[in-house]
């Protein structure tokens, strides 16, 4: 089941639900309308969606709706399958003119960014600017991000090591336990994120006997570890034709996996750097806790340098 939406030009395009259930299921069609990319709106629905189980929900994503013409042809589609709507349009005209036809058709409209806005315009005394896309401006934060993004590449995997001295954060853990994704994630937030494997046997970066930053250790179950270094191998021996199967390795051996794991945490609570156990997390959870151990480390670094009361 295919549904349509809103391209960068004004154009149909299509996408695929977003939430496919049972044939028996109700289907709602829900219409995500935004004036920029609508990663705002995609996060609210992703968030509230998985709630209802037994719901055939199909996301229709209307993004860079900045003029009446763009308006129309979302209008059209919300005529054709109709379905309740959630905007973040701050243009009047165009807010007016989707909540008048939306009114006409029944249909209920949920603009996200009003109580917010509301809260901010009572607390700070001064009218919202009604300017699309602001929070994509290519200001400071912009240019932090990718200057982030050009780090983490440049120090993926314990590359670089002399650059850890730029680092906002470093992460540290074994082979295949998520530091390169989460460090990316990390980017995109402006943390220039350094990952650094832990191996047996193999020293330490030197910025890492005195790190100037915090430093966190990953971590995850041994079954799930081998699990994930086994699909690992296979993708590359299936991409290199004649490579022996590595199946008996000390790489996913359990005993030697399990010990490894137990060093790495070992030389962590050693170091006192804190350990994520990242087995049943998203990227999305461990980066979020990350970012509150980097806030902590700040924090009690603050704390040790101000002058005592």
């Amino acid at each position: 089941m295919y549904c349509r939406a809103q391209g960068p030009k004004g154009l149909a395009v299509h996408s695929i639900p977003a939430i496919l259930g049972p044939m028996d299921d109700q289907r709602v069609n829900l219409h995500l309308v935004s004036d920029a990319t609508g990663e705002t709106l995609n996060a609210i629905a992703r968030a509230t969606t998985v709630q209802f189980e037994h719901a055939d929900i199909v996301h229709h994503r209307w993004s860079l709706i900045r003029t009446r013409f763009q308006l129309h042809r979302v209008l059209e589609g919300i005529e054709h399958e109709p379905g309740p709507v959630l905007t973040t349009l701050v243009d009047r005209a165009l807010r007016t003119e989707l909540e008048t036809t939306c009114q006409r058709l029944n249909v209920p409209v949920v603009n996200v960014l009003d109580p917010v806005m509301n809260v901010l315009q009572e607390s700070i005394g001064e009218q919202a600017s009604a300017r699309p896309g602001r929070q994509y401006a290519m200001n400071a934060d912009y240019f932090r991000r990718i200057d982030a993004m050009h780090y983490v590449l440049a120090h993926d995997d314990g590359q670089a090591a002399a650059g850890l001295a730029e680092a906002d954060v470093i992460l540290v853990g074994v082979s295949r336990s998520s530091k390169t994704p989460t460090c990316f994630y990390l980017a995109n937030r402006g943390i220039k994120a350094a990952n650094v494997p832990l191996v047996p046997n193999l020293p330490l970066p030197p910025d890492l006997e005195r790190p100037h930053c915090p430093v966190v250790g990953l971590t995850l179950d041994a079954a799930a570890l081998i699990e994930i270094r086994r699909f690992r191998l296979r993708m590359i021996a299936s991409g290199t034709p004649g490579t022996v199967r590595q199946t008996s390795t000390e790489y996913i051996d359990e005993e030697a996996v399990r010990a490894e794991l137990l060093w790495a945490r070992r030389l962590c609570t050693s170091r006192g750097w804190p350990v994520i156990d990242v087995t049943r997390r998203s990227i999305e959870e461990t980066a979020a806790t990350v970012l509150q151990l980097i806030d902590a480390w700040h924090e009690r670094r603050r704390a040790a340098l101000s002058p005592s009361s």
